[in-house]
Order: C-alpha cells, then sequence, then structure tokens
C-alpha cells in the first residue's frame, strides 16, 4: 500500500488558473506542488469516469423532481392567483431552467472541471468571489437543502403510522440522520450503487407521477371540468408578485446544474453533459405540467392552497384506500433526491478543499473506492447538525434568492469568458441572446424580491459579504496555527480513511 508522506501537501493542485493571485494564493500552491510524493504521482489517484448518459439524466431528473412536486405546487398558485397563470409560470420557469442549463453546458465543456458555479466563477472573476459562492454553499444551500430534504423524507415515511397528526419529531429527526448516514455510506463506498440508487428512485418516482396524470385523466374524462370554467381569474399581474411564482416554480426545477459538480466523473463530457440536459429538461417540464393539470382537476383552488402536501390530498380524493402510496411516492422521491444531491454537492466541497479554499483534508481520495470520502463525511456531519437545529426550516427562505444571485455571476462569467478569452476552445457555443436573456429574467428576479422580500435579501448578503473576512483571514493571508492544525488534520484524515491527494493534473 502507498505510504503518506509526513510531508503530504497542507492545500493541494488548483482547479482553475487565476490570471492575478495573490502572494496568499500563491505560497498555497507553492506549497502543494512541492509537497507530492513521486511515488504518489505515479499511483494516479483520482475520480474514475463511470457515469454514463442515463445515469446523467437520472441524476438531473433524480435531483430536481424532489418533494417539490408532490408537497407545494401551492406556492406558485399562491403568487400566481390563478390556475391558468399558475401553469403559465411552470412552463417559463422550465423553459428559463433550459436555458441556463444550456449556458451551463457551454460553461461545462469549456471548462470540464467538477464543481459547477465554483470553478466557472472562478475562471471568470478570480479566487475571492468564487470563495463567497462556496462559502454560502457551505453554509446555506447544500447542507441545509439537505437536512429539509431528509426531514421531509422522514416525515412522509412516518406518515401511514401517524395518519391523524404530525409525528413526533424526535423520530422524525432520527430517521432522517440515519438516512442521511446511509446514503453517505453509499456514497462512500461506491459510483455505482450511487447511480443504480438514482436509476431506481428516479423511476418509482416518475411511476407515481403518472399515477397521479393517470387519475387526472380519468377525473377529467368523466366530465369534471368545472375548475377549468374561468382558468385566468383573480390572476396577480404585481411584478413583486411575479417575481415571487418564478421564485417557487424555479425552487422546484432547481438542481438542473448538478451534473456539473461531477464533469470530471462523467464519460465524454462533452457529448454527454448536454445531451444529458436536452433529454432530461423537457421531460422534466412536461412531467410537472402534466402533473399540476391532474392537481387543478381534481383540487380546487382553496384545497390546494390549504394543502401542507398536495400530491397526499390528491391522493386521499382519488386513490382510496391506496391513498398511502402518496406518502410513500413523496418518501421515495426525497430519498432518490438527496442520493444524487449528497453525491454531486460532495464534489462542491472536494474542488474547493483542493483549490486551497477548505480545509486540504477535504480534497482526498479514498485509494480503494476512489471517492471523496472526507468530503462526504465533512458533508454529513454539517448536515446531522441542521437537522437538530429548530429553526432549519427558516433558512430555507434564503436560497431561491442566493442561487439566483451566483446563477447570474455565473452566467455573467460565460459573457465575460466570451470576451476576455475569445479563442478558447468551446465544443458548445450557445446563442449569445440565451445567457442574455437569463440575465435580464434573473435580474428581474433579484431586483423584484427586494421588495417583496427585503429581510431575506438582507441577511442573504449579510451572509455572503461575511465570507470576505473570511477569505482574507484563512486563505489570502492565514496565520501560521491554523496551517498547522490543517496539516495535522489532513495527516490523520489521509492515515484514518486510507486517502490520498487528487493526482490528476489541472492545467
Amino acid at each position: 500500500m502507498t505510504r503518506i508522506q509526513a510531508s503530504d501537501t497542507l492545500i493541494p493542485r488548483q482547479v482553475f488558473e487565476v490570471p492575478a493571485q495573490s502572494e496568499g494564493d500563491k505560497k498555497a500552491r507553492a506549497r502543494s506542488n512541492s509537497s507530492t510524493d513521486t511515488s504518489s504521482q505515479e499511483s494516479g489517484v483520482k475520480l474514475k469516469k463511470q457515469i454514463g448518459l442515463l445515469d446523467g439524466v437520472a441524476i438531473i431528473v433524480g435531483v430536481i423532481v424532489g418533494a417539490g412536486i408532490f408537497v407545494s405546487p401551492k406556492g406558485v398558485l399562491m403568487y400566481s392567483g390563478s390556475i391558468g397563470q399558475s401553469l403559465i409560470v411552470w412552463v417559463l420557469c422550465g423553459v428559463l431552467s433550459m436555458v441556463g442549463a444550456l449556458c451551463y453546458a457551454e460553461l461545462g465543456t469549456m471548462i470540464p472541471k467538477s464543481g459547477g458555479d465554483y470553478a466557472y466563477i472562478g475562471t471568470a472573476f478570480g479566487p475571492l468571489p468564487a470563495f463567497l459562492y462556496l462559502w454560502v454553499a457551505l453554509l446555506i444551500l447544500v447542507p441545509t437543502g439537505n437536512a429539509i430534504t431528509a426531514l421531509t423524507f422522514a416525515q412522509y415515511l412516518l406518515k401511514p403510522f401517524w395518519p391523524s397528526c404530525e409525528a413526533p419529531i424526535v423520530a422524525v429527526q432520527l430517521l432522517a440522520a440515519a438516512m442521511i448516514c446511509v446514503l453517505t455510506v453509499i456514497n462512500c463506498y461506491n459510483v455505482k450503487w450511487v447511480t443504480r440508487v438514482t436509476d431506481i428512485f428516479t423511476g418509482t418516482k416518475v411511476v407515481a407521477l403518472m399515477v397521479i396524470v393517470g387519475a387526472g385523466v380519468w377525473y377529467l374524462a368523466d366530465g369534471n371540468t368545472e375548475h377549468w370554467d374561468q382558468p385566468f381569474s383573480g390572476g396577480l399581474k404585481e411584478p413583486g408578485f411575479i417575481a415571487l411564482a418564478f421564485y417557487s416554480g424555479l425552487f422546484s426545477y432547481s438542481g438542473w446544474n448538478y451534473l456539473n459538480f461531477v464533469t470530471e466523473e462523467l464519460k465524454d463530457p462533452y457529448r454527454n453533459l448536454p445531451r444529458a440536459i436536452c433529454i432530461s429538461m423537457p421531460v422534466v417540464t412536461v412531467i410537472y405540467m402534466v402533473t399540476n393539470v391532474a392537481y387543478f382537476s381534481v383540487l380546487s383552488t382553496d384545497e390546494i392552497l390549504s394543502s401542507d402536501a398536495v400530491a397526499v390530498t390528491f391522493g386521499d380524493k382519488m386513490l382510496g384506500f391506496l391513498s398511502w402510496i402518496m406518502p410513500f411516492a413523496v418518501a421515495c422521491s426525497t430519498f432518490g433526491s438527496l442520493n444524487g444531491a449528497i453525491f454531486a454537492s460532495s464534489r462542491l466541497f472536494f474542488v474547493g478543499a483542493r483549490n486551497g479554499h477548505l480545509p486540504a483534508a477535504i480534497s482526498l481520495i479514498n485509494i480503494n473506492c476512489l471517492t471523496p470520502v472526507p468530503s462526504l463525511i465533512f458533508l454529513c456531519i454539517i448536515t446531522l447538525m441542521l437537522l437538530f437545529i429548530k429553526d432549519t426550516y427558516v433558512l430555507i427562505n434564503y436560497v431561491s434568492y442566493v442561487e439566483a444571485l451566483f446563477t447570474l455571476v455565473s452566467v455573467s462569467g460565460l459573457l465575460w469568458l466570451r470576451y476576455k478569452q475569445p479563442k478558447t476552445e468551446r465544443p458548445i457555443r450557445v446563442s449569445l441572446s440565451l445567457p442574455i436573456i437569463y440575465l435580464i429574467v434573473c435580474l428581474f428576479l433579484v431586483i423584484a424580491s427586494c421588495s417583496q422580500s427585503p429581510t431575506e435579501v438582507g441577511v442573504g448578503t449579510v451572509i455572503i459579504l461575511s465570507g470576505i473576512p473570511i477569505y482574507y483571514l484563512t486563505i489570502h493571508n492565514p496565520v501560521q496555527w491554523m496551517a498547522d492544525t490543517s496539516q495535522a488534520i489532513n495527516m490523520w484524515c489521509s492515515k484514518f480513511f486510507i486517502c490520498m491527494p487528487n493526482q490528476d493534473k489541472f492545467d
């Protein structure tokens, strides 16, 4: 077995090249390049390309189709005011997500590195903006989303045992924690296991949605069309409400960029990344549309707005003694979604650590399984901590604004790189109109949300800006005791998890 030398890296290789680097960044990279052992270089320890086209489609569909379409379509209806306007918002959210995904396809094939937005922002704008994205993802975007998904899974899996009331919070938290640990173990052990779980549960949730669609079609065919007499009655036209309706819809589509997080593990990414996007996004949009038509056909506007889980209310009304299928379907959906989210988001922290923006131990790869075990364990611990915080759900209010803001920054990077690096090879080059349209819409959503949700916007902005002093204290000019502590943790993780630094080269 390859030995880990005492001089192993404190801050491993960079993920992307940054034109102008601070002295602290240069020193960090110098330590990385000088400390990698020769025998380690020959071993070629790196992430394996094991994700094919169908696996990529399953990851995108599996992550996007989480609990949202089962639990909370009422958010779009609430801010749209009518079922007709609500359906238009769902379609436009799908189109907007498709446009964004195509822009990311250009970025992902031009910059074929894992990390998604983090790698793209870093390439375009340098290390500080990239770190701020990583900082927000670490505090809000990733662990909060995973914790909410796990709690949703537990609540609906336990629903049949407490049909008339809420399950005890301790039981929900413990089951959610067990789920996170099980999925973390699967992700640590084998990437093939991860893709198989994703494939199976993606199929399960699509079948459950087809059950909803089938019941809705049968209900409509029986002549129950009263909900469609005045589909646009009561529609809300204020820009602020339109923005919030789009936020709710886009939240249900969130996850379309997760395949970009694992580009280094995708087989033939220049072909399979855009293909997976072009297959999965129309599929998701059509599924969401027909599912909402089924909801609106069976349930009244008041029933949808008063329901905490629309699919469960639908099942109670249409499926009779088989109504238990809906809570089970929500549980399966969230299980598969969280599996894909853990797989993809752990690569974000892995890449951040490899670039010196997180402790170097998080960038280590297990030499037997070739998976980033420390990164997965790190993500698991943070998510478990959030499970037992009373106000975890409050954090989700800040996710949409922060995601929209950094997606705007990433797509701005596409335009900036078109100007800054016009001769760089781009296997996919989208029409210039697409990123411009996407930028305009995102800018509208960010500005409009300031008037309707000033508190969420203010808190989200403060969290983003709080990363600036952290960057200068820990990355730009780190103190010696922090470097020594990072080195000690790195050595311990190398031995305990049987890991080595990534040996792939990123020029």
